[in-house]
């Protein structure tokens, strides 16, 4: 899996993000982020972000 850095990601992008409650299955929320919310360029877990709809998550994804 590529590693997605910060820059990769805008506000108004479609992306998937895995929630906290399933890092172990792994299951993919889509979305469009609001938010950015990691400040470091890159996360080995991938970035933080908050889905227009309020979720909270890493991004896995980016949806072309």
């Amino acid at each position: 899996m590529e590693i997605i850095n910060r820059n990769d990601i805008k506000i108004g992008m479609r992306v998937k993000v895995v929630q906290k409650q399933d890092q172990s299955s792994g299951n993919l929320t889509e979305g469009i982020v609001s938010k950015i919310l990691t400040n470091s360029q890159s996360h080995p877990h991938g970035i933080k972000v908050m889905l227009e709809n309020g979720i909270v998550g890493r991004v896995k994804e980016i949806v072309s």
